[in-house]
């Protein structure tokens, strides 16, 4: 069986970013006893991720790079914002737990936009935080192997079309199985790119 839409795929992969002035960076694994799982086809990857797996059988390996503009766009200064910190108060009182120098924000735009910022810096009146994914500029190289293909079932593809987008880095934050849990996007704790969206 081969990997096409609506199939089950389960893929062990290292993720490398960066190498032009020097050795590329592993930025996050899913190893063979915790394998990226999702269903194909169904928008919760990168098209790119999905176009370089589609085809291959459990036991094949892969080797590909996405570029920037097919994976997380460009790094834009115009992402990074002064926020005044009224915004992270709760009960009177400046979330600093929560608010400080590195710690990943989930956020809403006006529209209702769901994103993720990063803390840059805090001072006396605003938290300057920085919009870019993560991986925004970074070329992704993907080396890994098909662990799983199999026939999507019903329920899992109920679930993906249900959550799709919940604001993290795949359609479906159960489905992400780096180190994020339930919170896709969570890239304190280790990642989960995953090829996700």
């Amino acid at each position: 069986m081969t990997i096409s839409d609506r199939k089950f795929v389960a893929v062990s992969y290292d993720l490398f970013v960066g190498g032009e002035d020097g050795e590329p960076e592993l930025m996050e694994k899913a190893p063979a006893d915790h394998p990226l799982k999702f269903t194909f086809g169904l928008g919760m990857m990168l098209d790119k991720f999905e176009e370089n797996l589609k085809g291959l059988s459990v036991g094949d390996k892969f080797n590909f790079t996405i570029d920037s503009e097919d994976a997380y766009g460009d790094f834009e200064d115009e992402r990074i914002l002064d926020l005044d910190k009224s915004i992270f108060m709760v009960d009177g009182e400046f979330d600093s737990e929560s608010i400080a120098e590195g710690k990943l924000v989930p956020m809403m735009d006006t529209e209702g936009n769901r994103m993720n910022g990063i803390v840059l810096e805090v001072t006396e009146d605003k938290v300057k935080m920085d919009f870019n994914h993560p991986l925004a500029g970074e070329n992704l190289n993907f080396k890994g192997e098909v662990l799983e293909v199999r026939d999507a079932t019903e329920e899992e593809i109920a679930v993906v079309l249900n959550q799709h987008n919940c604001g993290g880095c795949s359609g479906s934050c159960g489905d992400c199985s780096s180190d994020c849990d339930s919170n896709c996007g969570d890239y304190e704790e280790g990642g989960c790119c995953c090829g996700g969206k």
